[in-house]
């Protein structure tokens, strides 16, 4: 693929994405009999964003505290799933969301990434965090990225993979 994909051609498989991504969900709210519905929403991409999909499909409804039960493992399952199904290559950014879940998610890791930072500049010790999944470990990186004090690496397999604060 060349760099100019972001053609009317790209935006129209991203389009056809969507109207299956409806559909999946559709059919996985209706057989799962959950009180949820949602919305797909275009984004303003934001260049200071950590996580600036180009779509949110916003999940609301009653059913809205099981979806964010067990830091949003099922918001998180759900995602999957849909795009797995929908066939969805790993180029278009497209994110599940329900009650901003994500996005205070992401305010605290970065906040949690300053303050671990902070403690390994004073000690000169390593620090652990707790074990997080891929866009967790990602926000982490990426908020200590431009320090020259820190660095920053991924330690563990599986669901026990967790980043770990390095003094330079």
């Amino acid at each position: 693929m060349n760099s100019q994909d972001s053609s009317p051609m790209r935006a129209h498989k991203l389009e056809d994405n969507l109207a299956r991504i409806k559909s999946l969900l559709k059919e996985i709210i209706r057989d799962g009999e959950f009180q949820l519905t949602f919305a797909i929403h275009r984004v303003t991409q934001d260049p200071a964003s950590f996580e600036s999909p180009e779509y949110v499909v916003e999940l609301d409804g009653a059913d809205s505290d099981l979806v964010l039960e067990r830091n949003g493992a099922f918001l998180d399952a759900l995602e999957h799933v849909v795009l797995k199904a929908a066939r969805l290559a790993d180029e278009h950014r497209i994110s599940f969301e329900c009650r901003e879940w994500r996005q205070l998610r992401a305010e605290e890791l970065l906040l949690t990434a300053q303050v671990a930072a902070e403690r390994v500049v004073e000690r000169g010790e390593p620090f652990h965090l707790s074990p997080m999944n891929p866009r967790e470990r990602r926000i982490i990186h990426l908020a200590l990225r431009d320090r020259a004090d820190v660095r920053t690496v991924s330690e563990g397999v599986g669901a026990d993979r967790h980043v770990v604060i390095l003094p330079v």
